[in-house]
């Protein structure tokens, strides 16, 4: 059987993304005003000044750029488990001869595709053209950004994968799911650049996997590590990927011999 049912998630994903025009284009500019406000606030705090402590307008305009269109695209249902233990349909789907964790995943990617053609690039298009941004610091940063980009997708999910795993002991886990949510905005670097974060806060959040999602990936880019940096930045997303991921597996083992399903 191999990947061909999942492959036909991921196009069914994509497909019913496709039926709804209105929503690309809404999504295209929410990601421009919030490009617009963002930068139109970081100009006023810099004022006449060319750089603080070394971070340049247009350094911190790159980052809003990247990581705000990659969030564009970067397609999580986190209600994806808990919307089918409230239905019930999950009885019937952990019954299917395919993997229920490899359909969730193959269904973003569906949707993390479609998001990648037309809101991700129409929206760095328009943010290239209007705004401008630094390009690469080389071929080389740019073929390393988009792996490393991958990579924060890979944690983005993860995280989402062992949070959705509490819906075997939530009723609802939107409260829970909104918090998280929180969490990776402001620490992540794609609301707050964490090059302005107090050191101390900047080291705490290296530990964590919210700076390898889009921040890693930007200095990447940017050319603001060297190889030895870039290296471990691949490793920590790696090992975080795994870690959530075998987390989240422990969840749903110990989850589905309490599943309680309130639908029918």
């Amino acid at each position: 059987m191999g990947l061909t049912p999942y492959l036909a998630f991921a196009k069914k994903s994509f497909l019913s993304k496709s039926a709804y025009r209105l929503d690309h284009w809404m999504g295209i500019l929410n990601t421009m005003i919030r490009l617009f406000i963002f930068v139109e606030i970081y100009k006023s705090l810099y004022g006449t000044r060319e750089a603080v402590d070394g971070i340049t307008m247009t350094m911190v305009t790159t980052n809003f750029i990247l990581s705000l269109c990659l969030e564009s695209f970067f397609a999580v249902d986190d209600f994806y488990l808990s919307s089918r233990i409230n239905n019930g349909s999950i009885a019937t789907e952990m019954l299917l001869p395919v993997s229920f964790h490899g359909r969730m995943l193959a269904t973003n990617l569906g949707t993390a595709v479609f998001k990648l053609i037309f809101h991700f690039i129409p929206a760095l298009l328009l943010a290239i053209f209007f705004i401008g941004m630094e390009a690469p610091a080389g071929a080389g940063n740019f073929v390393l950004f988009i792996l490393s980009a991958i990579l924060g997708y890979g944690v983005l999910w993860s995280i989402s994968f062992m949070f959705q795993m509490l819906s075997f002991w939530l009723i609802n886990v939107w409260a829970i799911m909104t918090i998280k949510n929180v969490f990776i905005n402001v620490l992540s670097g794609s609301m707050i650049p964490l090059w302005f974060m107090p050191k101390w806060m900047s080291g705490v959040i290296n530990f964590t996997p919210f700076a390898s999602i889009y921040f890693s990936p930007v200095q990447i880019y940017l050319g603001n590590i060297g190889a030895a940096e870039i290296g471990m930045c691949f490793v920590k997303q790696i090992v975080w990927i795994l870690v959530l991921m075998i987390i989240g597996k422990l969840l749903w083992i110990k989850g589905q011999k309490k599943m309680v399903v309130q639908g029918g």
